[in-house]
């Protein structure tokens, strides 16, 4: 089967399960060597752009942040062809001047989870990417110019900032909470690192759109982080979220930024590929192909 092929994918996080704007979509149904993704893909076109959505958790939000299949998910994306990743997520604020319902736009990482799988390598293949700027500044630099292009309604965008990724699915304690503002980190999620790393193995840019629903539980003023809260701030974020990338995917539609991870596996790759096992060959065969003498 002939799948549809999009340069630029959005993956949708808590409270933002479809693309409005999207017209003439179908879904598509795509089974990778790493399982099947969160849900249906859904290909479509915005002002004449082809774009593939994917909801993170499913439609139905019935996956918890450590039962995402990342490596599907990422995978999948691949084989649609895309090659800039626009992720959606929801986060609680550490640091009083990013305000619920403001934006943030990351650009660096602090690693949290447990056990999650966030590689593609392994099998008889080894690659070690390089992960210092963990999302792509010409990515976000467009991300950031499209939510500054867009009435926010009151809603403020902040540009850079650490994303400190937690396992869940229980909210902060009080005393990690301050933890982590110690370290400087500005939100907290529960998704975004396994699926940023495998998108730099996979050899597509990435950039976070973050959504603030709530402070956390540090902040003596606010009530500590509830679902209720989260979800009524997730429906209000929602509709801003939609505009900024709507603007976005024009903006990458017509620049096609050029990014240092579309090419994140030419030096990375420690193996001879001569004497990788041919059944991982053909499993990373998306991912290898362009590095592989035989182009499988």
């Amino acid at each position: 089967m002939t799948l549809p092929q999009a340069a630029i994918g959005i993956i949708g996080g808590s409270g933002l399960y479809q693309m409005d704007a999207l017209s003439d979509r179908r879904e598509v149904i795509c089974e990778t060597p790493f399982g099947a993704p969160s849900d249906a893909l859904v290909y479509g076109t915005l002002a004449g752009t082809p774009v593939v959505f994917l909801a993170r958790h499913g439609r139905s939000h019935h996956l918890l942040p450590s039962e995402v299949p990342y490596r599907a998910n990422v995978y999948a994306l691949k084989m649609l062809g895309v090659s800039y990743v626009i992720s959606v997520s929801a986060v609680g604020s550490l640091q009083d001047y990013a305000k619920p319902l403001d934006l943030v736009i990351p650009d660096q990482f602090i690693d949290r989870t447990k056990d999650r799988p966030s590689t593609f390598f392994g099998g008889g293949i080894v690659a070690h990417v390089a992960f210092a700027e963990p999302f792509c500044p010409a990515l976000s630099q467009l991300l950031h110019r499209a939510a500054s292009s867009v009435d926010l309604g009151g809603s403020h965008i902040h540009r850079g900032g650490t994303y400190l990724c937690m396992e869940g699915p229980a909210f902060s304690t009080k005393a990690e909470s301050s933890l982590y503002r110690s370290w400087g980190a500005k939100v907290i999620g529960m998704t975004n690192l396994p699926e940023a790393k495998l998108a730099r193995e996979a050899e597509l840019a990435y950039a976070t759109l973050a959504l603030v629903t709530d402070y956390d539980c540090w902040h003596e003023h606010h009530d500590a982080v509830t679902v209720d809260l989260v979800i009524q701030n997730l429906r209000q974020n929602a509709a801003n979220a939609q505009k900024v990338l709507q603007a976005a995917i024009a903006l990458v539609a017509a620049e096609r930024p050029a990014s240092a991870a579309h090419t994140a596996l030419r030096d990375a790759i420690l193996t001879d590929l001569e004497h990788v096992p041919e059944a991982t060959k053909t499993k990373l065969a998306a991912i290898l192909r362009p590095y592989l003498p035989t182009h499988l």
